[in-house]
């Protein structure tokens, strides 16, 4: 698979965490190259500038943009308004409108920029070129340019409804800050069994690693947890402590509820 996108020139707003994720894995994949990016960023952003050293434009005249065929929307939700408003007359009246902002509609941003959009929720792991993404747009278009500046470093989940948006921005995009708050706490529970904390931590994070090794390998998770939770084994009796009262569905429940409230109510 060809990993260069059909997206031609993109111009990148906002080079936060997330942007400068997006950024790197660009760069990294050859998604898109250096010479092809122009970055829109209000303060100085280490990702930007190792851009700038490749060939990318930052902050040049908004006269630029006419040449840009993609406008990536990565700032935060509250103040996108005020980000893309001043850029719509100096944008090309072909260029598509990606989002990466949770919580804010499609609709929304049509109505602001008259042009075709598409939602993109985006894992930071994508600087890595191994993220997952979660796609939507009910214009043919703009969904096939997102999808190519994201196929080569994240794995493209299509849904069908854009509610399903901040749904999945709960279960992928903030899901890896629960998983580490979870080993975090396996390596509190082994210090309380009289590791030191040192030892606790590195084994709890290994645990991570070879999680995400079986992961890699695409079998379903029910066979990968039963790979390893032998019947009457010590595995099994532990994620029967977890599950006998439903706790760990609810913990899961209650974090994915709240995160996707938070997401609407921006």
């Amino acid at each position: 698979m060809n990993a260069r996108s059909t997206a031609g020139t993109v111009a990148l707003v906002g080079c936060g965490r997330l942007g400068s994720a997006i950024l790197e894995g660009w760069l990294k994949t050859g998604t898109v190259a250096a010479h092809d990016l122009i970055i829109l960023t209000p303060s100085g952003k280490p990702a930007a500038e190792a851009a700038r050293a490749l060939g990318a434009r930052v902050n040049p005249p908004l006269a630029a943009l006419t040449g840009a065929r993609t406008l990536v929307l990565a700032v935060k939700p509250a103040k996108w308004r005020e980000a893309l408003g001043p850029l719509v007359g100096a944008l090309n009246p072909e260029a598509v409108i990606v989002s990466v902002m949770a919580g804010v509609a499609a609709a929304d941003i049509r109505a602001v920029a008259a042009r075709p959009v598409a939602r993109v929720m985006p894992t930071t792991a994508v600087a890595e070129g191994r993220g997952v993404a979660a796609l939507w747009s009910d214009q043919g278009e703009a969904r096939e340019t997102a999808r190519s500046l994201f196929h080569a470093m994240a794995e493209v989940v299509d849904l069908d409804l854009e509610d399903h948006i901040d749904v999945a921005t709960a279960t992928a995009g903030s899901a890896p800050a629960f998983i580490h708050a979870f080993v975090q706490a396996l390596a509190r529970a082994g210090e309380a069994e009289g590791l030191s904390a040192d030892a606790a931590t590195r084994l709890a994070r290994g645990a991570l690693r070879s999680a995400g090794a079986g992961v890699e390998t695409g079998e379903a998770l029910e066979t990968l947890i039963a790979r390893i939770a032998s019947p009457g084994g010590t595995t099994r009796a532990g994620l029967d402590a977890m599950t006998a009262n439903g706790d760990l569905d609810r913990a899961a429940e209650a974090a994915v509820r709240a995160a996707v409230q938070r997401a609407r109510s921006f």
